[in-house]
């Protein structure tokens, strides 16, 4: 992973949670120390194993303590630049064993910050629970109030949703589950990137995801890890226009960088090595 973002040198990097196993002290030191060697800016937000689960006082009273003390104090983060505005929720509590939510309060902030950009900002949403199902994957639940923040992000212009609880990779848009007539988020949910505890068609094996934006579109690229290969590939691409766009529509944009050279894919990543405005 070190050696992927080292390569191609992304804008910044977001980790969506579950940073540890138990959230065991030791285990945050280690997630600190890796996090700490990203060349790049990052943006972390805590996901349900964050939190102590056999600790119970802990996961009562105090549960983002260790978190706190070991990781960041912060919760919910916000990183903005002149391009890009990327909003950190916390849907982890301590009280459910992996459920999450996302707080109607923290939604009306949300809509505040979504709200002091420009429109042509790229608006991105990180949260550790999925907002629309994996695809078969069995009865998973999406996290409470998933119906109300889909309508707020997709009424403020929100280009794409983050988050990564279930252990594979998957892609979809909001209208697909919640549809209200209006240009479509994209939620991307990722795999896991540095455990064994991948499912369904990623089990035991390590993924992650590379997002490309420009003015009018986003390119998506999922990542595997390749043993022959001994290092991670690109094994898709989605390409989406960006929800300000009108129409929404792929028609007449084009980009020569998302089109690899097939000589270098022989032995490359079929990503350019200098990808425009790399996320």
């Amino acid at each position: 992973m070190l050696e992927l973002i080292d390569r191609y040198r992304p804008d910044f990097v977001v980790v969506s949670g579950d940073l540890t196993q138990r959230a065991k002290p030791e285990q945050f030191q280690q997630a600190r120390a890796f996090v700490n060697r990203f060349p790049v800016p990052s943006l972390v937000v805590p996901g349900n194993h964050d939190v102590p689960l056999y600790r119970v006082w802990e996961r009562v009273f105090d549960p983002f303590g260790t978190y706190k003390k070991y990781f960041s104090p912060e919760l919910e983060p916000v990183y903005r630049d002149d391009e890009m505005l990327v909003v950190g929720i916390n849907t982890a509590f301590g009280w459910t064993l992996k459920d999450g939510r996302i707080t109607l309060r923290r939604l009306l902030e949300v809509e505040q910050i979504l709200k002091s950009v420009p429109d042509e900002v790229c608006k991105v949403v990180v949260a550790h629970h999925h907002l629309i199902p994996p695809p078969n994957f069995g009865t998973q639940r999406v996290l409470a109030n998933a119906y109300e923040a889909i309508d707020l992000f997709s009424s403020n212009g929100v280009d794409l949703i983050l988050s990564g609880h279930l252990h594979q990779a998957y892609i979809g848009n909001s209208e697909e589950f919640y549809p209200k007539g209006r240009p479509p988020v994209v939620i991307l949910h990722s795999g896991t990137t540095t455990s064994n505890r991948g499912r369904g068609g990623e089990r035991e094996s390590n993924t992650c995801n590379w997002i490309q934006v420009d003015g009018k579109s986003i390119v998506v690229s999922h990542f595997r890890w390749h043993h022959k290969l001994d290092r991670f590939a690109e094994h898709s691409r989605h390409w989406y226009p960006r929800q300000e766009l009108v129409p929404y529509t792929l028609d007449g944009l084009s980009h020569q960088s998302w089109k690899p050279d097939r000589a270098a894919a022989k032995t490359e990543d079929p990503v350019p090595a200098h990808p425009p405005a790399g996320r």
